[in-house]
């Protein structure tokens, strides 16, 4: 069904861009965030398109809170479990950013496209018929992604925003909340799954969240992603 929506948008997208329709939605979205939202519905899943919009896979609420954040601290290190438009969008806005793709395909993809500050690591999942640390998303049965979950380990410091938009979610949680610098942001995609609601809440007082709810760019429905703070941080700033 998903295949079939984003090759019927792709359609209409070619109709609309011969009557002139997407050419105006792209003149207009620098200035608007309807017409940016609007345009974005025909980029779904072209890394192009949507880096030309300039927007992260995210909520736009999320989206405009990070910008502002990183606005602050520009040599932000930034660590990311799950590639695409957002990696192009952080790198324009921090000093580096180190991403881990699970998909190998995905990633020969995306590669060419990358800055010299961006470090791209492929680690695929291994087949296992009980997995370490699994995925819930139809398919991906059997598959250990243990090694994916565990870059982080093999990095060195902290880090002052770590994204969680890829696989085995709720695993990756339970990594990063250690790795975040003082202040620092962990942005948890998708947070609409009640599984990943779970994980933060299984975390207690250790953070603070801020669940940001709307518009999301190349959907045509609002989606929730939560921005996520050490405790000890809000506190101090309060």
């Amino acid at each position: 069904m998903k295949h079939l929506y984003v090759r019927c948008l792709r359609m209409l997208g070619a109709a609309l861009r011969a009557i002139g329709v997407l050419g105006l939605l792209e003149r207009r979205a620098p200035c608007s965030r309807a017409a940016t939202w609007a345009r974005s519905l025909f980029a779904i899943h072209d890394i192009d398109q949507l880096a030309r919009l300039g927007v992260p896979w995210w909520t736009f609420d999320s989206a405009d809170r990070i910008a502002a954040f990183l606005d602050l601290r520009p040599d932000a290190r930034i660590f990311e479990w799950g590639s695409g438009a957002s990696t192009l969008w952080l790198a324009a806005r921090a000093g580096s950013v180190h991403s881990v793709e699970h998909h190998a395909g995905w990633a020969a993809d995306l590669t060419p496209r990358l800055p010299a500050n961006v470090v791209l690591e492929v680690v695929e999942p291994t087949e296992n018929h009980r997995p370490a640390v699994g995925s819930r998303k139809p398919g991906h049965e059997g598959l250990d992604f243990a090694a994916y979950v565990a870059a982080i380990d093999r990095t060195s410091g902290v880090f002052d925003v770590i994204v969680i938009d890829g696989r085995a979610r709720e695993a990756c949680l339970a990594r990063a909340v250690d790795r975040l610098a003082p202040g620092g942001v962990i942005v948890f995609d998708n947070v609409d799954r009640q599984r990943y609601r779970d994980a933060i809440d299984a975390l207690g007082g250790a953070v603070e969240v801020t669940m940001t709810r709307g518009l999301t760019p190349a959907l045509p429905y609002p989606t929730r992603t939560a921005l996520l703070e050490h405790a000890d941080d809000t506190a101090a700033t309060a």
